[in-house]
């Protein structure tokens, strides 16, 4: 067979409905397989993937993912990831471990920027400098400064999988895998085990490199509008110089039980256990079976299920009041065997036969009966709009069809399969045209009839976290107590070694390997969005886009018509107006007919302010999408749910109201830094005290009192809700934005016209809400393992005016002594610090620090290392080109609209823009000098806020002098 540039054609293929072009290749000397889907899309990508399934769980997988980019052949660096993202216009870069495989992908806009940061991946995967350093600092390690001092284990992955142990819904997943995966890899935690994660020793982490991060299995994708055979002769010149090799990942099937089983499990819930309750999880091992039509008609029954407030199972469940809101609730195919899980969180002790029979007799009665007609078609209908619309939101395409091809690539078949849906979409149509009973049977086949089934119960403990903080307590002080005091000179002078080589700057020479733009390939101009503004008794934005005949709708209305008050409601106001029904129909029918006859209507808030006034901007939106030619029915929905939402139904009203809470304590582990910056900013602003108000802490506080009051005081309850409605929907302060081409524009104008006349006109008054919030430092305690610390300040209120070096400085700061000091130093998972533009607050914020009081010093540092390393020529410019990067992040159309809409509403102008632009592009170092002031005054009259450990926020406290954190326990 012919070669190109050392690479065998194995298969060519047309996917129309990906507009792609595919070929994947065999590399003849190395063994290496390549797909290159060829396309016009111009956000480019490249990613390599390597099956690396793990033999224990000690995270050897994810701490070789963190490893390799620690330094390599050609980039001898410390850290030459965050030096290439430092001066990148990538638009995305990152790395994924998975249970069974490890994928590094990147992507970007500019062909010369996606081939440096390919460069670096491959020589990262490929050429490693793994030192025993490098997996004390990313892994593991004993630390110990003094004899007097406790030993103490330290690492970025240990600490942040602590966070993850911390959360309990991480913990369901992984006991989840574990019951219904116990004899295969995926039984393991491919992340880590705290516990486990000191088992792993240098010799074997080399091996595991050795083993499995080699061409012969390696998986390789290039996606997008840029040269194909250059794509290979690329290639070519890093695989050439491997021989291919025989390796054999072990990922074998799981042997089927004959049986259902049941587990317990238990979660940490501190000194609140007996207010806990508990997990209750049905999974199903589905099938490994890489037939596209079975995998699609199981995504489709996984959405009739639970994928909608009034999916029938989903609906049986949060009906019955065994709990407080669904976990699960899909499919799992990103292993070799798919699985599907459904349950309850929120159960009493003691209910849990309860809700197992709940399942398993709603699947019968499907089974039965089947689903009603329109379920079948509004989950057809989504399934199908999501797939041809092909919107990943922040995600790449091509990363996407890179993860998806991995589905069935990865074991040996057919890569492409998973990116053709016509085929198996059009079988499935017409199954369901000559009425046969697809997902019934599929229930029967793959629920009802299989005995693999786990039912998972994961109960409060008061003790399981402290028996764990023990256990590692009694094994680091048996481990010391086998240490001779030469053992322990040793470790004290490992961890000297290893903080003297994380604070030691690269070299000049070394930072000068790293590839780069330059400014000269930077655009000088920003790009503006296309906006007409129609000012015809309501204001309508249209922005001109080709959007492929789909339909962006957004409506929104100004919040500031609500009391202070009434605020928190915003928080349920969009669940609220689409999940509770209609004059005309419930709101069972109400979300079918939104799933058969549009892309989807879900709800949002934007609190911000203008960029000149300051004056705070706060809105409710419906977003919708649909076709053109069901842009009709989405307008129809949007009318009814706006002006005859049947706000009366009490039961169904506190069914949304538990679930929200559910969500949010939930989310208060995985998410703590979003928690902290919430609360923090808070404090400095209009704006920020309201989204503080919608979806922070207070807003937890306001979803647990008005539970309470549903109980107790519909009638009140019932009054605020009708009383926001009526204050909020009015054609006074209604803005449209539609995003959608000019010619299809001309057809649907009049109806959208006549849409807003149908609305209420009402008193709009806007009302005086605080000027921000309390201004104390804060402890807000939950039962974690690890903190989240935030500190920040109002710029513009003390006294600095905007100048577009700031954000150079930004990235700069978070890539260079934030990453330093407050991950590879700490210990933490991520340091970094936000700003914004028009409001004037920064922030610095930490995730998963096994650090409190240090960390807030090393904020306090930052004037300090700015003036000691001020950074020269070459990482200024380096600095600038990564902050164009952002600022011209890739979009596709409805998210330019929405930008664009922004914009308008904080009366940002294109000159406005273009000097923030110029002033990036005229960054000194001069101006990073002159940012070390404003960091002093941060440092000074900073607020503090920390999401974290009861034990850490006490001992702060302690050492600052018993009151420095006000502390209130938030889970």
């Amino acid at each position: 067979m012919a070669t190109t540039h050392g690479f065998e054609l194995i298969e060519e293929r047309n996917i129309p409905e990906i507009n792609t072009l595919a070929r994947l290749y065999r590399h003849h000397k190395s063994g290496a397989q390549v797909l290159s889907l060829i396309n016009d899309d111009e956000n480019k990508v490249f990613g390599v993937s390597f099956a690396t399934p793990p033999e224990d769980s000690t995270g050897i997988a994810h701490i070789m993912e963190h490893s390799v980019l620690c330094g390599s052949r050609k980039y001898p660096l410390k850290e030459p990831f965050v030096e290439l993202i430092k001066g990148s216009l990538k638009t995305f870069v990152n790395a994924m471990t998975f249970p069974d495989k490890t994928i590094y992908p990147v992507a970007s806009q500019n062909v010369k920027d996606l081939y440096n940061l390919t460069d670096v991946y491959l020589d990262a995967v490929f050429y490693p400098r793994i030192t025993p350093e490098t997996l004390m600092q990313e892994g593991w390690h004993y630390e110990l400064e003094d004899k007097g001092q406790p030993l103490q284990y330290k690492g970025v992955v240990f600490n942040e999988m602590k966070g993850n142990y911390s959360s309990p819904d991480s913990m369901l997943y992984e006991y989840t895998t574990q019951t219904l995966f116990p004899d295969t890899v995926y039984g393991l935690d491919s992340g880590g085990d705290p516990a486990a994660i000191p088992n792993l020793n240098y010799e074997d982490f080399r091996a595991f490199h050795d083993t499995f991060y080699h061409p012969s299995n390696a998986q390789i994708v290039m996606y997008g509008d840029h040269d194909p055979e250059e794509r290979l002769r690329y290639l070519d010149s890093w695989l050439k110089d491997f021989d291919a090799i025989k390796v054999e990942p072990k990922m074998p099937l799981q042997p089927r039980f004959t049986q259902p089983r049941r587990e317990v499990r238990y979660y940490g819930a501190g000194d609140d256990a007996d207010g806990r309750k508990a997990y209750v999880k049905l999974s199903w091992l589905l099938t490994d079976e890489s037939d596209p039509e079975t995998n699609m008609a199981l995504d489709i029954l996984s959405h009739m299920l639970a994928g909608t407030p009034a999916s029938p199972l989903r609906k049986a469940l949060i009906d019955s009041g065994l709990g407080e809101d669904i976990v699960g609730g899909g499919v799992d195919n990103n292993i070799r065997e798919s699985s599907y899980s459904i349950g309850l969180k929120g159960v009493q002790p003691g209910d849990e036969d309860k809700v197992e029979a709940l399942i398993l007799d709603t699947l019968k009665d499907l089974a039965k009966n089947g689903f009603p007609q329109d379920q079948v078609e509004a989950s057809l209908n989504t399934i199908e709009f999501n797939l041809r619309e092909s919107n990943f939101g922040g995600y790449p395409r091509g990363i996407v069809y890179m993860i998806g091809a991995l589905q069935t690539w990865l074991y040996g078949k057919d890569p492409l399969e998973p990116l053709a849906y016509e085929k198996p979409l059009q079988a499935i149509k017409t199954r369901l045209s000559n009425h046969e009973y697809v997902f019934a049977n599929l229930i029967k086949q793959y629920m009802l009839d299989n005995p693999h089934r786990v039912t998972l119960i994961m109960l409060p403990s008061a003790t399981w976290q402290s028996e764990r903080d023990e256990a590692e307590r009694a094994r680091l002080d048996a481990a010391r107590a086998r240490m001779s005091d030469a053992d322990l000179d040793q470790i004290i002078s490992e961890t000297k070694k290893l903080k003297e080589m994380q604070v030691t700057p690269d070299s000049p020479e070394a930072l000068a390997t790293i590839p780069t733009l330059t400014l000269a390939d930077l655009e000088k101009k920003s790009k503006a969005i296309p906006i007409t503004v129609i000012d015809d008794g309501a204001t309508v934005l249209h922005h001109d886009l080709a959007t492929n005949g789909i339909a962006y709708l957004d409506v929104s209305f100004d919040l500031r018509g609500l009391s202070p008050a009434d605020v928190p409601y915003v928080g349920l106001l969009g669940n609220v107006l689409l999940e509770m029904g209609t004059d005309k129909e419930d709101f069972v029918s109400l979300s079918r007919r939104i799933g058969r006859k549009t892309g989807g209507v879900r709800s949002s808030a934007v609190n911000t302010v203008t960029r000149n006034e300051r004056e705070a901007v706060s809105r409710f939106f419906l977003r919708g999408k649909s076709t053109v030619a069901q842009f009709d029915d989405l307008l129809d929905i949007l009318r009814d749910v706006l002006t005859t939402a049947k706000l009366d139904n009490k039961e169904r009203f506190k069914q949304i109201v538990l679930e929200e809470k559910a969500g949010m304590e939930s989310g208060l582990v995985p998410s703590g830094h979003a928690f902290a910056n919430s609360r923090l900013k808070a404090s400095f602003n209009r704006s920020d005290w309201a989204s503080e108000q919608m979806g922070g802490v207070s807003y937890l506080f306001f979803l647990r009192k008005l539970a309470e009051r549903a109980d107790g005081d519909w009638v009140s309850v019932l009054a605020d809700l009708r009383r926001v409605r009526d204050a909020l929907v009015t054609r006074e302060s209604l803005i449209a934005n539609i995003t959608i081409d000019g010619d299809n524009w001309q057809a649907l104008q009049p109806k959208l016209n006549s849409f807003i006349n149908q609305l209420p006109i009402t008193n709009y008054a806007p009302s005086d809400w605080p000027e921000g919030g309390d201004a104390v430092n804060e402890g807000l305690a939950i039962p974690a393992q690890v903190n989240y610390v935030g500190k920040g300040a109002d710029l513009y209120a003390l006294g600095h005016k905007l100048h577009g070096s700031w954000f150079a400085v930004q990235n700069w700061l978070r890539t260079t002594y934030l990453w330093e000091r407050i991950r590879v130093q700490g210990g933490a998972y991520g340091g970094f610090c936000t700003f914004d533009a028009l409001s004037g607050t920064f922030t610095y914020l930490s995730y998963r620090d096994p650090n409190l009081l240090g960390t807030v010093n090393n904020y306090d540092g930052t004037a300090e290392f700015i003036r000691a390393h001020t950074p020269d020529k070459a990482e200024v410019e380096r600095t600038i080109i990564g902050v164009i990067g952002n600022l011209d992040a890739y979009m596709l159309p409805d998210a330019k609209g929405w930008t664009s809409l922004n914009r308008y509403l904080t009366h940002t102008t294109e000159e406005q823009r273009q000097q923030i632009r110029d002033e990036v592009l005229g960054t000194t170092a001069k101006d990073f000098e002159a940012f070390a002031e404003i960091a002093d005054e941060v440092a000074k009259h900073g607020r503090v806020v920390v999401v974290g450990s009861p034990a850490a926020i006490e001992k702060a406290n302690a050492e600052k002098g018993g009151d420095w954190l006000t502390v209130t326990k938030v889970l």
